[in-house]
C-alpha cells in the first residue's frame, strides 16, 4: 500500500522505519516545520524528518493543516492509507482523504487515558500496566473505533523515559499488524465503551511540583512518571531542585516538608513516611546523583 505518515518526536521513528523496512511504499511525510533551538538559534528538524530524508522520502511541513496548498499536496500524493503516530490533531478534511481511512497509534488502552500524556499519566497514577491503541479517527480525540490493542507492563523501575521507549519499540509492531489488516480487510474494529473513558491532559507546571504533604507514593510515582522530561520539582530557599531518581526510604523519622542531607543520602520528609532522593538537578546546574550533590550542595 501507499502510506502517508504523520508524526513528529522519537516516538514515531520505530513505526515510520517499520513501515519503510515493509513491503509497503511511504509515498510522504508530514511533520512539524523546522524550528530554532538552542543558544545559537541553530534550526533544527524533527526526529521524523531526519528519518524521512535518510530515507530519501518527500517530507510536507504545513503550518496549517488546512492549508489549500497542503491538502492539493496531499491529494496528488494520493496516499491509500494515512498512519497517525504522535502528531497533532487532523482536521476531517485531511483523515478522510485516504481510501482506506487513517488510523492513530495511541499510548494507553483505549478508552483509558485518552490525551495528550498517556504514558506520563499511567505511571504517575501507580499503574502496573498500560498498552498501546490503534483505532479509526474520528472527530473527537482519542474517540474513534478500535482496530488492535496490546497490553505493557509497567515495571516499577520503570520512568517515562524507559517506558516510552519499550512502548515506542512495541508500537511499531502494532503499526504493522494494523496496516496488514487494513489492507487485507481481515479486519472488525470496536467501538470504545465511553463510560470506561479516563483522560490524560498535557503535563502542566502545576503537575511537576512535588508537595511534601503527599503521601510517599504518590511523590514517588510522579517522579517517575516525569523522568527525566518534563522533571519533578520542589522549591527550597526560593531555588528549584528537580528530582529524577527517588526510593522510598525506610527506618527513618523525618517531618513533613523537612529535608535532611548527610553523609549516606538526601532525604525528605513526607505525610506518610520519608523519601529518598538518588537523582537530583540543582537550578542552573547539571543532573547528578546524592553522592554528586553533597560532595558541593546542601539543602
Amino acid at each position: 500500500m501507499r502510506i502517508v505518515f504523520f508524526g513528529t518526536p522519537d516516538f514515531a521513528v520505530p513505526s515510520l522505519n517499520a513501515i519503510i523496512n515493509s513491503n509497503h511504499k511511504v509515498v510522504a511525510v508530514v511533520t512539524v516545520p523546522d524550528a530554532e533551538k538552542g543558544r545559537g538559534r541553530k534550526l533544527t528538524f524533527s526526529p521524523i524528518k531526519n528519518s524521512a530524508i535518510e530515507n530519501n522520502i518527500h517530507v510536507l511541513q504545513p503550518e496549517s493543516l488546512s492549508d489549500a496548498d497542503f491538502l492539493r499536496s496531499l491529494e496528488i500524493i494520493g496516499g491509500d492509507l494515512f498512519v497517525v503516530v504522535a502528531f497533532r490533531i487532523l482536521p476531517e478534511v485531511v483523515y478522510t482523504m485516504p481510501k482506506r481511512g487513517t488510523f492513530n497509534l495511541h499510548g494507553s488502552l483505549l478508552p483509558a487515558y485518552r490525551g495528550a500524556a498517556p504514558i506520563q499519566r499511567a505511571i504517575m497514577n501507580g499503574e502496573m500496566q498500560t498498552g498501546l491503541t490503534t483505532f479509526f479517527l474520528e472527530n473527537k480525540v482519542d474517540t474513534g473505533n478500535i482496530i488492535l490493542r496490546e497490553p505493557i507492563i509497567i515495571d516499577p523501575d520503570d520512568n517515562f523515559g524507559t517506558l516510552h521507549d519499550k512502548m515506542s519499540i512495541a508500537g511499531a509492531g502494532l503499526v504493522l499488524r494494523t496496516i496488514g489488516l487494513i489492507e487485507t480487510g481481515n479486519l472488525i474494529p470496536t467501538r470504545q465503551d465511553d463510560s470506561k473513558a479516563t483522560k490524560a491532559p498535557k503535563i502542566s507546571k502545576e503537575d511537576c511540583q512535588i508537595l511534601w504533604d503527599d503521601d510517599i507514593v504518590t511523590i514517588h510515582n510522579k517522579v517517575r512518571g516525569l523522568s527525566p522530561y518534563p522533571g519533578a520539582f520542589f522549591i527550597e530557599n526560593r531555588k528549584i531542585y528537580k528530582v529524577y531518581r527517588t526510593a522510598i526510604a525506610e527506618s527513618r523519622n523525618i517531618a513533613q516538608g523537612n529535608i535532611l542531607t548527610n553523609r549516606d543520602g538526601i532525604y525528605a520528609g513526607c505525610r506518610n513516611g520519608v523519601i529518598q532522593i538518588l537523582e537530583i538537578q540543582p537550578e542552573g546546574r547539571k543532573r547528578m546523583n546524592w553522592e554528586e550533590f553533597l560532595r558541593g550542595y546542601s539543602i
